[in-house]
Formats: structure tokens, sequence, C-alpha cells
């Protein structure tokens, strides 16, 4: 006889249910078919997976369908609203650009051309995302690591051409090979928040000799030792504010930890394209004293 709690059990039943939904969004994502997964009747699937996750499951799934043609859209030139309308289950261009305007009060072209990530993270403010992230965040004593760094100046939204930048460079000089050196992305403000033309943003990668100057605007930066709270973002970068803003709001206030005067910063865990944006892991490190 099982001895695992019964809370546990049903947690994990729908754990089963979410991972499946992340991982078959083009697919049959049904009542029929999630109750089945999740071993429950159909009549009470509804009610039981609002009270775990916090929205209905049709709400739900819709909107992790906006989310990932979101994710799209904003981080491929080359995919289409149409290609976003059908990855996400819609039958018609139409039928998601309505979706989309419902959910965001913008088309999916005006989104492309300028993402709003501070609406989009009001938008996918789901309970359980905040539940799940408050869980996982870790204490750790980070080392000292030496960076060479790239910064941006100006609007969030061509920030990828600096990171296209910086990418380049490593490959042509070699100096922060990235099959074996870490890389950093420092924000030194909020994007949802800080005017356009003031956003600063340091790409960097690790590096273990003094660097070698080139024609390139990079120099050379500490990230300091230091206790931070790490958590862990999957999916795209672009929507890494849908786990940061949940630590502030949720976890720091009752945590008894306090910020340090530093910026908070990531490590890039998965390189793009072999891993697909939506699959990406990001860790962000956020200062403590």
């Amino acid at each position: 006889m099982s001895c695992t709690p019964p809370n546990a059990i049903y947690a994990k039943r729908f754990e089963a249910v979410l991972t499946h939904i992340q991982a078959n969004l083009e697919g049959d994502l049904s009542v029929n078919t999630l109750s089945e997964i999740a071993n429950f009747s159909t009549f009470h699937f509804h009610r039981q997976f609002t009270a775990y996750v916090g929205v209905p499951v049709a709400r739900y799934v819709q909107l992790m369908r906006l989310r990932r043609a979101g994710q799209r859209l904003a981080g491929d030139d080359s995919h289409s609203v149409l290609d976003a309308a059908l990855d996400a289950g819609f039958e018609s261009p139409e039928a998601f650009s309505r979706a989309f305007r419902r959910a965001f009060g913008m088309s999916p072209s005006t989104f492309r051309q300028a993402p709003s990530w501070q609406l989009w993270n009001a938008v996918f403010a789901i309970p359980h995302f905040s539940r799940s992230i408050v869980m996982q965040v870790r204490i750790v004593d980070f080392v000292e690591v030496k960076v060479v760094a790239l910064e941006h100046h100006g609007a969030p939204a061509l920030l990828d051409q600096t990171v296209g930048r910086f990418i380049d460079w490593r490959k042509r000089t070699g100096q922060s090979p990235v099959e074996s050196s870490r890389t950093f992305g420092i924000p030194y403000g909020n994007p949802d928040t800080t005017p356009a033309q003031d956003f600063r943003f340091a790409i960097c990668g690790e590096i273990n000799q003094p660097l070698v100057p080139d024609d390139e605007a990079v120099r050379e930066l500490i990230i300091p030792a230091g206790r931070c709270a790490v958590v862990r973002h999957v999916g795209s970068p672009h929507a890494i504010g849908e786990t940061i803003y949940p630590v502030y709001r949720d976890w720091l206030p009752g945590s008894g930890e306090e910020l340090r005067d530093h910026p908070l910063y990531f490590e890039y865990l998965s390189v793009y394209p072999q891993t697909p944006l939506e699959q990406w892991q990001t860790d962000i490190y956020i200062p403590l004293r």
C-alpha cells in the first residue's frame, strides 16, 4: 500500500497534465484527453484544474498557446503570423489575431514590432506559476567570475542585434569560446519601465585570460562574489519577467532577505538555435546581503 500523501498524488497528476499541455500545444488538448491523463472524471476535472492552477483549463490552454506564439513572433523574424496561428492550434490567422488582441489589446504584428513585456507579464500572472517559482528559489554563494562584456544602449527591442555582434566577436576572436565559457546577461534597469533611450544591458562571456583588444567595443568586467537567490526560468528570455516578478512580489517580502546593491543577472544555460527558445533555461541571480 502506498504511503504517498494524497495531496502529493494530486499534485503529481496535475503536474503531468501541465507537462503534457506544454509538450503538445499543437495537438489534442480537449478536456476528455486531459482528464484521462489526470485520471479524473471529466465532471470533476474542470473544477479541480481551476483550483490547482488558478484559471479554467480552456483559458490555460489558450494562454499557453498564445504565450508560445508571442515568444516566437518576438524572437524569430522568419516566423509569420500564419505560422504562429497554425502552431497555436487556431484554424485561421483571423481567429488567432482575435484571440491575441483580446489577451494583449494589440494585434500580433503590432506586438512583434514593439513587444510590451509589462503587459505580457500581467496577462500571464497565473497563480500556479507564482507558487511554483516561489518553491524553487535557492540561496547560493556565487563565486566571482571575470567576463568580457559588450554593452547595449537603447531600445530593448534592438538588444538581439547587440547579442548578434557579441556572438560574432566570440567566434572571430576565440577569447570566450561558447563551448567552454559561461554566458551572462546584466540588465541595468527594468525594460518594462526604463525609457527606451536609457536602457542598458551587458551581454557577457566568461574569460580566463586578459582581454586582447580589437575593433569591437568590449571590456573586462567582474561579476562579484556573494550570496544570491537563484530561480530558473524555462522559456524564451524575452519573457523572463514571468519568473522575475513573482520572486520580488511573493518570495522576497516573506524571506527575511535583503537585496544587495548590485543588478540582478542571468546565466544562459542553453544555446540557440540548437535549443528552441521555448525550451531555453536561464538562471536568474538576485544578489542578497
